[in-house]
């Protein structure tokens, strides 16, 4: 049988979340229907977005260790419910057997509409490595950078979430939006594991969200089901 392989535990939190997603995209009648996931939850794993931005010790080690133990157990694919840890995602994959699915590449060829200024809702860390902002440009969308005071809400969103104070990580996600609201922003990449998380308690979310939790939950899903993982006849909803 094969596995899907989830590196998680950055966060625990944002790992669930993309856990849940998973089994509520797949169409199944009972526990036998549902994907196969081999999850290794390891949030020893030290801070990317330290490393990233200040030298912090370096998480790659780790990831690498995480990346061993899945493909030991022959999982057939990769999914890594962590934005930030995909600055190191040419490594991982050249360590790997198992294809790893690219969060970042799969959030923004979600975006509907590639006529637009799309906000880019992440860690300094994700801001710093780059890669959200050159997948949007390569698909001629205009990346929008939040701008120091937008940024330090959504970093404290974060910090909030990872402690599981969701209402205070809505709060400060609500601060961020408005700051980018008031710039033009009508749609952003939630280009952080945690800001789903922060974002379920928004009432009415005042611009368009695209989840990328949810977008890696979906390619994940369609992936398995197309090589017959599951039960057969399986198809993806649209949403959940």
């Amino acid at each position: 049988m094969a596995l899907i392989g989830v590196l998680g535990g950055m966060g625990p939190l944002a790992t669930v979340d993309f856990m849940e997603k998973v089994v509520r995209l797949t169409r199944a009648a009972g526990d036998q229907e549902h994907l196969p996931l081999l999850v290794a939850s390891l949030p020893h794993i030290p801070d990317r977005s330290l490393a990233i931005l200040d030298g912090g010790e370096d998480p790659l080690p780790a990831m690498l260790s995480g990346i061993d133990l899945l493909n030991r157990n022959d999982v057939g694919v990769i999914a890594i419910p962590c934005n930030s840890a995909h600055y190191w995602y040419a490594q991982l994959q050249a360590r790997s057997a198992a294809p790893i699915l690219h969060i970042g590449e799969i959030c923004v060829n979600a975006i509907q509409d590639p006529a637009q200024r799309v906000a880019i809702l992440g860690t300094s860390g994700t801001i710093a490595a780059g890669f959200y902002q050159e997948a949007l440009a390569a698909r001629g969308i205009t990346p929008v950078v939040p701008d120091e005071v937008a940024q330090a809400r959504l970093d404290a969103s974060v910090r909030a979430a990872k402690a599981n104070d969701i209402d205070e990580a809505t709060v400060q996600l609500s601060a961020a939006l408005a700051i980018l609201i008031a710039q033009g922003v009508r749609a952003a990449v939630m280009a952080c594991t945690e800001i789903p998380l922060a974002a379920r308690n928004l009432s009415a979310p005042p611009v368009t969200l695209i989840d990328s939790t949810l977008e890696l939950a979906r390619a994940t899903v369609a992936f398995a089901v197309a090589r017959g993982w599951n039960a057969p006849r399986q198809t993806v909803p649209d949403r959940i």
